[in-house]
């Protein structure tokens, strides 16, 4: 990847916190922590990574991306309205009566999403079953689902873990936003789910384990998938819960928040603050 590349997907990152915030406003409780925390993994996938477009989105050979953390889905809302394929505009009418932006997807409703989750530990069985159908149909697309650390608590998630090596679901990946936080607190602290990497690769996936906000790490690794036929590819993505807002990071309270006016007001300037440096850094 070149430095124009890197700068762009960097730019491209700050542009969708930005818009994250606004879309969520004030007086409503979001989910904060979890959208901010992936918004990196989300750049990466579709502005770099995947075969996705407007113009391709509805056909068959399209690579995928499903969130399996249904919560955070609203960064997905964002990257599909920053393909041109929503209105910027009409994101604000999210989680209100009528709105094709709810609090988690549903593919029936939104052009984009792939799959209803929000019951967490189920997107990883969705993308084994959306890979044995591309499978079936002899194309080479790439599924792709996003898992918070907190829903690999779940017992459904390991059962998929075996399913996708069994089968050698080589063109799927998963990847884990590891930013160490669930709604009540610490994952570690409640219940841990480490050692990640030798779970995963005793199930028989390819292992890797980097920083979540490394865009030029992401893409490296993502651009793996599907190399191997016969094997997936599992990425724990170390980030931080809230990324890019100070006062949201590394900690719950933010998970599913109101925003202040005030709140709201400094996040916004912070963000502002870091897209409008960008910009200049790329204009040098």
């Amino acid at each position: 990847m070149n430095d124009k590349t890197l700068h762009q997907l960097e730019r491209e990152a700050a542009r969708m916190r930005l818009d994250l915030l606004r879309t969520f406003g004030t007086g409503k409780a979001h989910h904060f922590g979890g959208t901010l925390s992936s918004v990196d993994i989300v750049t990466a996938l579709y502005f770099h990574v995947m075969n996705y477009s407007k113009q391709n989105y509805q056909k068959a050979d399209r690579d995928r991306l499903i969130f399996s953390k249904g919560h955070s889905v609203p960064v997905q809302y964002v990257a599909l309205a920053h393909l041109g394929i929503h209105d910027v505009d009409t994101l604000k009418s999210i989680k209100t009566m009528g709105s094709v932006f709810q609090g988690h997807p549903d593919m029936r409703k939104t052009a984009g999403i792939e799959a209803p989750t929000g019951s967490l530990g189920q997107g990883l069985s969705f993308a084994n079953g959306i890979a044995l159908a591309l499978k079936a149909d002899g194309l080479k697309s790439r599924t792709f689902v996003i898992t918070g650390d907190g829903e690999l608590q779940e017992g459904q998630i390991w059962e998929a873990a075996m399913t996708t090596p069994h089968y050698k679901l080589g063109h799927v990946c998963a990847i884990v936003d590891r930013n160490g936080y669930q709604s009540q607190g610490s994952i570690d602290t409640l219940m841990g789910v480490e050692p990640l990497e030798k779970k995963f690769e005793s199930f028989g996936w390819e292992t890797y384990r980097i920083d979540g906000h490394d865009l030029e790490a992401l893409c490296e690794v993502l651009d793996r998938v599907g190399k191997n036929p016969d094997v997936p590819i599992m990425i724990i993505a170390d980030t931080v819960k809230g990324k890019g807002v100070s006062f949201m990071e590394a900690t719950h309270t933010y998970h599913n928040y109101a925003l202040s006016v005030e709140e709201f007001e400094k996040a916004e300037t912070e963000l502002l603050e870091r897209l409008e440096m960008l910009v200049a850094k790329e204009a040098e």
